[in-house]
């Protein structure tokens, strides 16, 4: 057993950190760092649009050099620090954008050492489709061997069985600038524009071309294309009117900061679609979203253009984490954060609305500037956090209702939660011919998801295995456990991530913690605990669906399976122990563990380091271990 005061000082320490941290509007404001993508798409853009300002041209001087010191010695980039040889995408977004910044040669030594890898991985051709995006907008790459989904698919009616609104939210936010852009290949070039004619590679083999209809028609590979094939029949106005509901589409989904959807991703894509519809570059709407991307610069993340902000997010679970540590100096804390959260809860009804049309908007999104596209993983986050304050406080049980209402509204009818919408799961979406279809064409339930869902509903709405909406959920996770007792977590970096969620979630709403499904889970966890007493796991996990440890161990992923084993009552075991000790000790996680993305946007391509996962779920955990003993 520790010494509790030992636990209650560490609680304390964090306590008072976060308290310096707190923004005067009850926020936390911490650094949502993912790839170098969105540094190197805005070093582009800019120079692209060529506006020539003194102040641009800093800006981009700083993402370049940014960009410029992630380079690893072999002359790649790389999309997580473990990546073994580099990404070769990522490589040639950095690569572009270095030369299109003008502060970097083709004849430096550095860009030499990059041009070798990329020609050595097969060049330009074997990027990933966003990228190849990328390049094809700025007249770099070839239109013809690029996604092409005709207009029409916009037309059809939404009972149709295979209609828009089957895919994902996330697809269809960036799927419709980039539909726009492919179909008129269209091509944005400037004075910076360099020439990339050195990148193709003529000894690599390529693979065929996913998007020979004619060919994929003939051999029946691809359900999904013959379908598309269809649609290319139609008559030309069909295609003009598709171009008119696509222009619509994103123009009612721009945030008042001018960016798609919140995230920067997709607002790049749609200031290329506008110019590409005939809107000039001095349009208030172009000009409106290179203001909201350069909003979207953190200055505390070493100069870093954020997809999207965490505020919501990152201040849901410090609410709640603050409220675990149950202290008396959080109160304030906690206080001022609810008031910022209520102010967040959305009152527009989004695109959930047209699998769910009888609920009225209750949920939360990610980041500060979401009003229209909230989650299921921030609404129960923050419903988590106004939980306690919604017993004396009547705005506060207003919203708390409304929350758990659409809450319960967006469960599947598989039994699971998905994170953006409800029922989007069409497996045939899935043979979209690009990579991450699986991972990004449709929204299914996810053990991650399901899990923390039924924590919220069992810990704090009091929901059982009475509930029969609770037993869909729990038979879902049951009958979802991999082999090896883990559970597959999409959002966050991986199996440990997925397994924390379950147990947890299983545990709140009645399972005992003897079940075997539970038994499973736990030894999964121990098994594979690290030397150093903590857990890391590898962002490899999420390309090849499989466990992959780190020789090290990270504070969230520690964080997240002494979690699971605490709840599951293995609090008395050596293994809990010797986690705790090690997540006491500030001498076991180096730069290199504190700074090891745990989060996923895009497996392969987009990993994240939530600068604010140490601080929140190591707090969440010893509050846990000591509120046991």
């Amino acid at each position: 057993m520790f010494p509790r005061d030992a636990i209650t000082n560490e609680i304390t320490t964090k306590i008072k950190e976060l308290k310096v941290l707190q923004k005067p509007d009850g926020s936390w404001d911490f650094c949502f760092e993912g790839g170098l993508m969105t540094d190197a798409f805005m070093i582009i853009i800019l120079r692209s649009i060529d506006t020539q300002s003194e102040q641009e041209e800093k800006l981009i001087n700083k993402l370049a050099q940014r960009i410029s010191k992630q380079q690893t010695p072999n002359g790649s980039w790389r999309a997580y620090p473990d990546e073994h040889a580099g990404n070769l995408s990522v490589t040639v977004q950095a690569y572009t954008a270095l030369l299109f910044s003008g502060f970097y040669s083709r004849e430096d030594s550095s860009m030499k050492k990059a041009e070798v890898f990329i020609k050595g991985n097969g060049g330009l051709s074997e990027t990933h489709f966003m990228t190849k995006w990328m390049l094809a907008a700025n007249g770099l790459f070839q239109w013809s061997s690029i996604f092409y989904i005709p207009m029409t698919f916009l037309l059809l009616p939404n009972s149709f069985p295979l209609n828009f609104y089957q895919l994902s939210t996330y697809a269809r936010i960036h799927f419709i600038p980039m539909m726009i852009v492919a179909n008129k290949k269209f091509k944005l070039q400037s004075r910076h524009t360099p020439n990339l004619n050195h990148l193709y590679s003529s000894s690599y083999k390529r693979t065929a071309d996913p998007w020979d209809l004619a060919t994929y028609t003939r051999s029946q590979n691809n359900p999904l294309l013959h379908e598309i094939n269809k649609l290319l029949k139609l008559p030309a106005n069909f295609h003009r009117l598709g171009y008119q509901q696509a222009e619509t589409y994103m123009l009612k989904r721009i945030e008042d900061d001018g960016t798609l959807y919140s995230y920067a991703s997709a607002t790049f894509f749609m200031i290329y679609s506008l110019l590409s519809l005939g809107y000039t570059k001095q349009s208030p709407l172009i000009k409106n979203a290179i203001r909201g991307l350069k909003k979207l610069i953190n200055s505390d993340c070493n100069f870093h253009l954020e997809n999207s902000t965490s505020k919501v997010w990152d201040t849901a679970l410090i609410s709640y984490a603050l409220q675990e540590a149950s202290g008396e100096d959080e109160i304030k804390m906690v206080s001022q954060s609810v008031n910022y959260l209520l102010a967040k809860q959305h009152t527009k009804k989004g695109d959930w609305k047209i699998h769910n049309p009888n609920i009225s908007p209750g949920g939360w999104g990610f980041s500060h500037n979401n009003t229209l596209n909230p989650d299921n993983d921030d609404t129960s986050a923050v419903l988590r956090a106004l939980t306690r304050q919604a017993q004396s406080k009547k705005k506060v049980t207003e919203a708390w209702y409304k929350g758990v209402t659409y809450l319960l509204s967006m469960q599947n009818t598989d039994g699971g939660w998905a994170a953006f919408e409800k029922n989007t799961d069409f497996k045939l979406l899935t043979y979209i011919p690009l990579e991450n279809a699986q991972d990004a064409a449709i929204d299914p339930s996810t053990a991650d998801l399901t899990g923390r869902t039924l924590e919220f509903l069992g810990n704090y709405a009091g929901l059982t295995l009475q509930n029969p909406n609770i037993k869909a959920a729990v038979d879902w996770l049951v009958s979802h456990q991999e082999k090896d007792g883990s559970w597959y977590g999409r959002w966050g970096v991986c199996y440990l991530y997925g397994t924390w969620a379950a147990i947890t979630g299983l545990v709140a709403v009645g399972m005992p913690t003897d079940a075997s499904v539970i038994k499973r889970g736990v030894k999964f966890l121990e098994n594979t605990q690290l030397p150093d007493g903590g857990w890391g796991e590898s962002c490899r996990s999420s390309e090849i669906k499989r466990y992959v440890p780190l020789n090290f161990s990270t504070p969230s992923q520690t964080s997240w399976a002494l979690d699971a084993l605490i709840m599951a009552n293995r609090s008395h075991t050596d293994f809990v122990k010797n986690g705790v000790f090690h997540l006491l000790d500030r001498n076991s996680f180096n730069n290199r563990s504190q700074s090891y993305p745990t989060g996923i946007g895009l497996p392969g391509q987009f990993f994240i380091n939530y600068h604010s996962y140490n601080y929140i779920f190591p707090l969440i955990t010893l509050s846990h271990y000591r509120n046991k003993h």
